[in-house]
């Protein structure tokens, strides 16, 4: 039946069929690891999707194809570590839109213009629907990161000129950011607890779990500089350099799994980071230059 296509969309077609039998196993895979319930159902069924896909695919090539198992294993272990959602879009994504490849032969196979539409239709509806505990938290991490950056990267830029040595402004980094992180948590829970409307299903116990944990993992990572570097100067630039890496791969997870733009998000937070640790810099020069900090 390959004599309808030429060689090159008989070449499109056998990556297509290795996409989704390796697609298949991933799916089937994340089914295993999920309870009994929507999620484990939902997966389920668009493994036997893709499997049907490839069945289709195979026939119509007259030839049998075969999984990228590496591939099949990467992605299942991006999606335990990161989230189902983060995951699979991020499967989709890298695999390209498989509706527009199938549409390429619109005329040619009423089956391929089928599959397309199954696609664009049925898959992307199914994965927007997956309930991923992740995003449904995803606001408590937003909380517990954001005020981490903004606080600890001005506070260790004052303390850059106002403290002495990289190793006490570390020190004063954690013992002031984890303090931070202990009172935001407090807060995020009592907050949650009070407006139960507000949170729907989620529970106040994990929403402080989750921006404390943010919070503090953030902190760990700004105040690293300072204590593998003696020169000041240069831990306060690697500090930013490492804030500006962490809105960037935040940002990069939200607009993949939410299917948000990546520039605004990110051009949002880096601006506000860095405008707060300029304006603490600039406080802490001038009282190191007037109060004699040192």
């Amino acid at each position: 039946m390959t004599n309808d296509f030429t060689p090159a969309q008989c070449a499109v077609l056998r990556s297509q069929l290795t996409n989704e039998l390796t697609e298949a196993i991933v799916y089937d895979r994340l089914a295993l690891r999920q309870p009994a319930g929507h999620n484990r159902d939902l997966l389920a069924k668009i493994a036997a999707d893709e499997r049907k896909h490839a069945r289709q695919l195979a026939d119509l090539l007259g030839e049998e194809g075969a999984p990228n198992r590496f591939k099949a294993f990467l992605n299942t272990s991006v999606a335990s570590l990161f989230g189902l959602t983060f995951g699979l879009k991020l499967m989709e994504n890298g695999e390209g839109n498989a509706g527009d490849t199938y549409r390429n032969f619109a005329g040619q196979s009423t089956l391929l213009t089928q599959i397309a539409a199954d696609e664009d239709a049925h898959e992307t509806a199914l994965l927007d629907m997956l309930d991923d505990e992740h995003l449904n938290y995803m606001g408590a991490i937003v909380l517990g990161l954001n005020d981490a950056l903004v606080e600890l990267t001005g506070a260790l830029a004052g303390f850059t000129f106002a403290l002495n040595g990289s190793r006490l402004i570390a020190v004063t980094g954690l013992i002031t950011g984890i303090a931070a992180a202990l009172s935001m948590a407090s807060s995020a829970f009592l907050s949650a607890r009070a407006d139960k409307e507000a949170t729907g299903d989620r529970h106040p116990g994990k929403i402080a779990c989750y921006t404390g944990v943010a919070y503090v993992i953030t902190v760990l990572v700004l105040v690293l500089p300072y204590l593998l570097l003696s020169n000041v100067k240069l831990a306060l630039v690697l500090m930013l350099l490492l804030a500006l890496a962490i809105i960037a791969l935040f940002n990069f997870y939200i607009s993949v799994a939410k299917g948000t733009s990546f520039k605004r998000s990110f051009g949002e937070m880096a601006s506000i980071s860095t405008a707060v640790a300029a304006i603490s810099f600039g406080i802490g020069y001038v009282l190191d230059h007037t109060m004699g900090a040192h």
